[in-house]
């Protein structure tokens, strides 16, 4: 890739980021109670206590040399034991401490995972609507992205409206559930169907096809909507995980990508895993961070908040006329501009400091995405805010 390309890429950052940005300058400007701030999925819910607790007992030993200094590149052997031993009693996978790469991360881990699998000509099919950087991860390891265009009716996966976009060149496709921006969980169904086209193609193809499962939202789940664990479903799927929603943590960059023994050539594919971390100067994540999850990867995510403000924002925005898909899972909305285009929506919601991306940087125009981590007080107070936003386009 040309220097000037990563010029490029450093000095214009995503919509959604520089909306951030904008608002921070709004905040000092008047006021942070006066900036409806919708940008980000930064959780508001503050960490576990058990994770608190851990820190404390982690900065309290005496052993600061293993605290705070390198472990081996795959992670530290205990924390991949820990965690492989709880995957393994929830989902009943088998997994094992050699499955576990330990990630500074999802980033990194889908970085290194894309990497691992990308031979020449290499195609990653991506779901529209999807978290934009994963194009930007795909270029940047060597892929070409092939775009499912959104099903706005249900926002589910159609194996139908997928299995055109397969050609010699797949090599993975990319699933996110509960996704990002929709909250949408994808049906046991439609996962089963998306596992038998898989297997399907990967005959006609003549190599495997490999799903890469980006599961940062798994635990945030809501109206007793259960995920599917992947891997029970197809062999060879990939995933990559972070705990900076689940537990609240994502200032300490820390994930893993679990490579089963089923997937095909896994002891190759878990090797260039750690290969492509390696080239990317992605290993050894933050050791803190690793003996924290160590001992709370068990811990389940307190849900309540971002349930109430879910069912706040639903209703209140129905009940003015917006229309909205319903999350079962992670903490986003995703709106259908009322009118205009998503982003002169957007900017018109600027002007009653309301901050919303439109939906076009994930593949979806028309939709506006709405973080729904952050203080029920603000989603109260933003609905008068949006009443009048509504009303101004009717």
């Amino acid at each position: 890739m040309l220097v000037n390309e990563m010029v490029q890429l450093g000095a214009k950052r995503a919509y959604i980021r520089e909306l951030f940005e904008y608002g921070l300058r709004k905040k000092a400007e008047i006021g942070a109670e006066n900036v409806f701030d919708f940008s980000i999925g930064n959780p508001s819910v503050p960490a576990p206590d058990e994770v608190q607790e851990a820190y404390k007992r982690i900065a309290a030993t005496e052993n600061t040399v293993k605290v705070h200094g390198y472990t081996s590149a795959t992670g530290a052997m205990s924390v991949r034991e820990a965690i492989a031993r709880n995957l393994d009693e929830r989902f009943g996978c088998g997994a094992r401490a050699q499955n576990i790469f330990v990630t500074c991360g999802a980033a990194p881990a889908l970085m290194a995972t894309m990497k691992a699998m990308c031979v020449p000509g290499a195609e990653y099919i991506v779901l529209a609507p999807y978290f934009p950087e994963y194009l930007t991860f795909i270029h940047a390891v060597g892929g070409t992205s092939v775009i499912v265009p959104p099903n706005t009716v249900d926002f589910d996966l159609h194996v139908d409206e997928i299995e055109p976009y397969f050609t010699e060149h797949t090599q993975a496709i990319i699933i996110n559930s509960p996704n990002n921006p929709t909250g949408v969980v994808y049906r046991k169904e439609s996962l089963e169907a998306l596992a038998d086209l898989l297997r399907k193609k990967s005959e006609e193809i003549g190599h495997p096809i490999y799903l890469i499962a980006d599961e940062p939202y798994r635990e945030l789940v809501f109206d007793g909507v259960q995920v599917p664990f992947i891997p029970n479903l197809y062999d060879n799927t990939v995933v990559c995980y972070s705990w900076s929603k689940s537990l609240s943590l994502p200032g300490e960059r820390i994930g893993y990508v679990y490579v089963p023994d089923a997937c095909a050539d896994s002891v190759d594919l878990f090797n260039a895993v750690a290969g492509s971390a390696r080239a990317l100067g992605h290993i050894c994540a933050p050791a803190t961070s690793q003996y924290i999850v160590e001992q709370c990867c068990g811990v389940m995510p307190n849900i309540q908040a971002y349930d109430e403000n879910r069912k706040t924002l639903y209703q209140g925005l129905t009940e003015m006329g917006y229309t909205c898909v319903y999350p079962h899972g992670a903490f986003y909305m995703f709106v259908k501009a009322p009118f205009g285009t998503a982003m002169e929506f957007s900017e018109k919601a600027k002007e009653l400091n309301i901050l919303v991306p439109p939906g076009d940087s994930f593949g979806c125009p028309g939709y506006l995405r709405l973080s729904t981590c952050v203080s029920h007080e603000m989603i109260v107070k933003s609905l008068t805010a949006f009443r009048t936003l509504i009303e101004s386009g009717r």
